[in-house]
Protein backbone atom coordinates (compact mmCIF):
# COMPACT_ATOMS: atom_id res chain seq x y z
CA UNK A 1 0.00 0.00 0.00
CA UNK A 2 3.13 2.21 0.40
CA UNK A 3 4.45 2.10 -2.77
CA UNK A 4 0.92 3.21 -4.33
CA UNK A 5 0.83 6.15 -2.40
CA UNK A 6 4.43 6.60 -3.35
CA UNK A 7 3.59 6.38 -7.56
CA UNK A 8 0.44 8.37 -6.93
CA UNK A 9 2.05 11.02 -5.09
CA UNK A 10 4.10 11.28 -8.22
CA UNK A 11 2.20 10.92 -10.96
CA UNK A 12 -0.37 13.81 -9.46
CA UNK A 13 2.27 16.09 -8.17
CA UNK A 14 5.52 15.45 -10.35
CA UNK A 15 4.04 14.59 -14.00
CA UNK A 16 3.13 17.65 -15.91
CA UNK A 17 0.40 16.07 -18.15
CA UNK A 18 -3.40 16.43 -18.22
CA UNK A 19 -2.88 12.60 -18.50
CA UNK A 20 -2.20 12.08 -14.88
CA UNK A 21 -5.91 10.57 -14.71
CA UNK A 22 -5.10 8.11 -16.90
CA UNK A 23 -1.47 7.49 -15.43
CA UNK A 24 -3.78 6.73 -11.84
CA UNK A 25 -5.96 4.41 -13.07
CA UNK A 26 -3.85 2.40 -15.69
CA UNK A 27 -0.77 1.88 -13.19
CA UNK A 28 -2.46 2.23 -9.89
CA UNK A 29 -6.28 1.11 -9.86
CA UNK A 30 -5.85 -1.22 -12.37
CA UNK A 31 -3.38 -3.41 -11.25
CA UNK A 32 -4.56 -3.30 -7.38
CA UNK A 33 -7.93 -4.42 -9.10
CA UNK A 34 -6.90 -6.98 -10.83
CA UNK A 35 -4.25 -8.53 -8.91
CA UNK A 36 -1.23 -10.89 -10.33
CA UNK A 37 -3.14 -11.24 -13.14
CA UNK A 38 -2.75 -7.57 -14.36
CA UNK A 39 -0.15 -8.24 -16.92
CA UNK A 40 -2.41 -10.98 -18.50
CA UNK A 41 -5.81 -9.19 -18.23
CA UNK A 42 -4.22 -6.20 -19.55
CA UNK A 43 -2.82 -7.66 -22.62
CA UNK A 44 -6.19 -9.67 -23.55
CA UNK A 45 -8.01 -6.08 -23.17
CA UNK A 46 -5.80 -4.31 -25.55
CA UNK A 47 -6.33 -7.49 -28.15
CA UNK A 48 -10.06 -6.57 -27.92
CA UNK A 49 -10.10 -2.85 -27.94
CA UNK A 50 -8.01 -3.76 -31.47
CA UNK A 51 -10.33 -5.94 -32.60
CA UNK A 52 -13.33 -3.40 -32.20
CA UNK A 53 -11.47 -1.44 -34.77
CA UNK A 54 -10.21 -1.73 -38.39
CA UNK A 55 -6.37 -1.23 -39.12
CA UNK A 56 -5.17 -1.46 -42.89
CA UNK A 57 -1.50 -0.09 -42.58
CA UNK A 58 1.20 0.36 -39.75
CA UNK A 59 0.17 4.57 -40.21
CA UNK A 60 -3.06 3.99 -38.93
CA UNK A 61 -2.24 2.07 -35.97
CA UNK A 62 0.79 4.73 -35.45
CA UNK A 63 -1.97 7.27 -35.69
CA UNK A 64 -4.59 5.73 -33.09
CA UNK A 65 -1.61 5.35 -30.83
CA UNK A 66 -1.09 9.18 -30.87
CA UNK A 67 -5.25 10.10 -30.53
CA UNK A 68 -5.41 8.11 -27.69
CA UNK A 69 -2.15 9.93 -25.73
CA UNK A 70 -0.13 6.50 -26.03
CA UNK A 71 2.82 8.12 -27.70
CA UNK A 72 4.61 8.31 -30.83
CA UNK A 73 4.91 4.79 -32.44
CA UNK A 74 7.50 4.05 -35.06
CA UNK A 75 8.65 0.82 -36.72
CA UNK A 76 12.46 0.31 -36.18
CA UNK A 77 12.62 -2.57 -37.97
CA UNK A 78 10.95 -5.30 -40.19
CA UNK A 79 12.09 -8.73 -40.18
CA UNK A 80 10.66 -11.78 -41.75
CA UNK A 81 9.02 -13.22 -38.67
CA UNK A 82 9.10 -9.81 -36.55
CA UNK A 83 8.54 -5.84 -36.48
CA UNK A 84 10.17 -3.98 -33.42
CA UNK A 85 8.62 -0.60 -32.92
CA UNK A 86 9.32 2.27 -30.74
CA UNK A 87 6.91 3.72 -28.59
CA UNK A 88 8.01 7.17 -27.36
CA UNK A 89 6.65 10.21 -25.36
CA UNK A 90 7.51 12.86 -23.25
CA UNK A 91 5.45 11.34 -20.56
CA UNK A 92 7.29 7.77 -21.11
CA UNK A 93 10.46 9.98 -20.40
CA UNK A 94 8.91 11.31 -17.08
CA UNK A 95 7.39 7.97 -15.84
CA UNK A 96 10.79 6.45 -16.05
CA UNK A 97 12.62 9.43 -14.43
CA UNK A 98 10.62 9.22 -11.47
CA UNK A 99 10.50 5.41 -10.98
CA UNK A 100 6.75 4.93 -11.65
CA UNK A 101 6.56 1.25 -11.99
CA UNK A 102 4.92 0.89 -15.54
CA UNK A 103 4.11 -1.56 -18.34
CA UNK A 104 2.76 -1.64 -21.40
CA UNK A 105 0.94 -4.59 -21.77
CA UNK A 106 -2.15 -3.25 -22.67
CA UNK A 107 -0.09 -1.51 -25.68
CA UNK A 108 1.29 -4.27 -26.50
CA UNK A 109 -2.01 -6.52 -26.68
CA UNK A 110 -3.41 -3.55 -29.13
CA UNK A 111 -0.45 -3.73 -31.10
CA UNK A 112 -0.68 -7.59 -31.71
CA UNK A 113 -4.20 -7.38 -32.90
CA UNK A 114 -3.58 -4.78 -35.25
CA UNK A 115 -0.77 -6.37 -36.64
CA UNK A 116 -2.93 -9.29 -36.93
CA UNK A 117 -5.13 -7.54 -39.25
CA UNK A 118 -2.98 -5.98 -41.62
CA UNK A 119 -0.87 -9.15 -42.19
CA UNK A 120 -3.51 -11.86 -41.76
CA UNK A 121 -0.92 -13.92 -39.27
CA UNK A 122 -1.28 -14.65 -35.93
CA UNK A 123 0.69 -12.05 -33.54
CA UNK A 124 2.53 -11.72 -29.93
CA UNK A 125 3.71 -8.49 -28.45
CA UNK A 126 6.51 -8.19 -26.30
CA UNK A 127 6.67 -4.62 -24.53
CA UNK A 128 10.43 -3.82 -22.86
CA UNK A 129 11.75 -0.54 -21.76
CA UNK A 130 14.40 1.04 -22.29
CA UNK A 131 14.99 3.38 -19.64
CA UNK A 132 18.50 5.22 -20.62
CA UNK A 133 16.95 5.71 -24.43
CA UNK A 134 13.64 6.91 -23.27
CA UNK A 135 11.50 4.53 -24.98
CA UNK A 136 9.43 1.60 -25.04
CA UNK A 137 10.94 -0.87 -27.33
CA UNK A 138 7.41 -3.04 -28.84
CA UNK A 139 8.81 -6.40 -30.46
CA UNK A 140 5.58 -7.74 -32.41
CA UNK A 141 6.18 -11.86 -33.40
CA UNK A 142 4.44 -13.14 -36.32
CA UNK A 143 3.63 -16.92 -36.76
CA UNK A 144 3.08 -18.27 -40.28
Amino acid sequence: MQRNIEQIDKIVNEIETTGSGYDLLRYVALPDLLGKDAPLILYVMGKNLARAQSFESIDQISEFFKKVGWGTLELIKEKRAEHIFKLQTRVITERHRLGIATDYRLEAGFLAAAMEQILSFQCECVDEEKPRKNFVELRVQHYR
